[in-house]
């Protein structure tokens, strides 16, 4: 995508560096989190946390990654952030998001839940985040993998037809449930329809 090796490096991430960096980050925020509310309190804000991921990965797919410009600066924005990755869907380096763009999110999103929350806000945003990670997890699954199951095959079908049959639909990825619900979703399997 860019000419300079470094700028390059830095649009991309690995499975296995994706795992490592927030297989090491999600028990921190336990410890952080530990003993500032009750077990009941903590599971219930993780819940919650993940509850407001899969909201979240639907907003930012349909209307921060799919948002239409028409000022130049601001598609190639776009095209770094989102597009191309469906340019090449199949670039397994490109189906995660590298850290130079989740890490400054993570850490908005830590500040903006412990904010409201307090000190609990650490539970919060462990859902959340944890909800991230399956999601990445997830979405480099249905480029990469087969993904057997019935519920897997389903994800991934549902995620190919936005690759495939249209862009302004299936938005979700581990939560198909949001697009049916604001009318978004992509059942036929042939484009146009």
């Amino acid at each position: 995508m860019f000419r300079n090796a470094w700028l390059e490096k830095l649009t991309v991430v690995s499975p296995v560096a994706f795992g490592v960096i927030w297989g090491m980050f999600l028990p921190f925020l336990v410890w952080m989190g530990w003993g500032t509310v009750s077990v009941a309190a903590a599971f219930s804000l993780v819940v919650g946390g993940l509850w407001l991921w899969t909201l979240f990965e639907y907003a930012m797919h349909r209307f921060l990654f799919h948002l239409r410009l028409k000022w130049k600066p601001l598609q190639a924005f776009t095209f770094i952030m989102h597009g191309n990755h469906h340019a090449s869907p199949n670039d397994r380096l490109r189906n995660m998001m590298p850290p130079i763009v989740s890490v400054p999110i993570a850490a908005a999103v830590w500040y903006a839940c412990v904010s409201m929350v307090g000190p609990g806000g650490d539970w919060l945003f462990l859902g959340f985040i944890s909800g991230y990670v399956v999601y990445d997890f997830t979405h480099f699954a249905c480029h990469q993998w087969p993904m057997r199951g019935r519920m897997a095959r389903a994800i991934k079908q549902h995620h190919m037809r936005h690759h495939h049959i249209s862009e302004h639909g299936n938005y979700a990825i581990t939560t198909p449930l949001w697009d049916r619900l604001f009318g978004t979703a992509i059942t036929s399997a042939k484009p146009g329809n």
